[in-house]
């Protein structure tokens, strides 16, 4: 007597409607990270068709008490005095000091904050630059001098995009009529990627 198909019938459906619900909340949920990473993108690859690559640097000047700078440096109390005085912005990405002179630099997407001070007299140069929000949206597309937190943001549409690539090419295989155009397809992007790479790269 033949085995009762049901089982494996429910099991089909099952596992075929996993899929499904797998790909289409992912995709929802990624929507506003994939679209962000796809437009960057071309941003990035493209600088100058979006002006993200036009800067506008800001020199200025002024003095610190000199009591800030005697003996061992307090960075924190100089930094947010800084920050406070000329309204910058950013994490202090460096600080060195030596025997003469103290410079810092404060950094977050599309800015920059380059600080020199002179130990002796207090008097310093502040150099900012600035770029528009194409600039800014490329920085964050690399990650750079954005934080933690947003690294882990770019960590999480990561695989949040990996699976759901994944799952729509899991629920392909529910797809008869389409299985075999569908996986044809995905060799032939595949290939694609390769010889770009193979031939216009390497």
């Amino acid at each position: 007597m033949p085995p009762d198909p049901k089982p494996s019938r429910w099991l089909y459906r099952k596992s075929a409607a996993a899929f499904r619900w797998l790909h289409i909340y992912l995709s929802m949920l990624s929507f506003a990270s994939l679209m962000f990473f796809a437009l960057t993108g071309i941003t990035l690859n493209h600088p100058t068709w979006f002006g993200g690559s036009v800067q506008n640097v800001v020199d200025q000047s002024g003095q610190l008490p000199t009591q800030l700078l005697a003996g061992e440096v307090d960075e924190l109390e100089i930094a947010e005095t800084l920050r406070a005085e000329h309204r910058l912005k950013g994490r202090v990405k460096e600080f060195e000091t030596d025997d003469y002179e103290c410079m810092l630099v404060f950094k977050s997407p599309g800015y920059a904050a380059d600080v020199f001070i002179d130990r002796e007299t207090g008097n310093y140069s502040l150099t900012v630059t600035s770029s528009n929000a194409v600039a800014i949206m490329n920085d964050l597309h690399k990650g750079r001098d954005s934080g933690p937190a947003w690294s882990l943001l770019i960590d999480g549409s990561a695989i949040l995009m990996a699976i759901m690539s994944l799952s729509g090419f899991g629920l392909l295989f529910y797809l008869k009529k389409r299985r075999v155009a569908g996986v044809l397809t995905a060799l032939a992007g595949t290939i694609a990627v390769l010889a770009a790479w193979i031939l216009g790269v390497a």
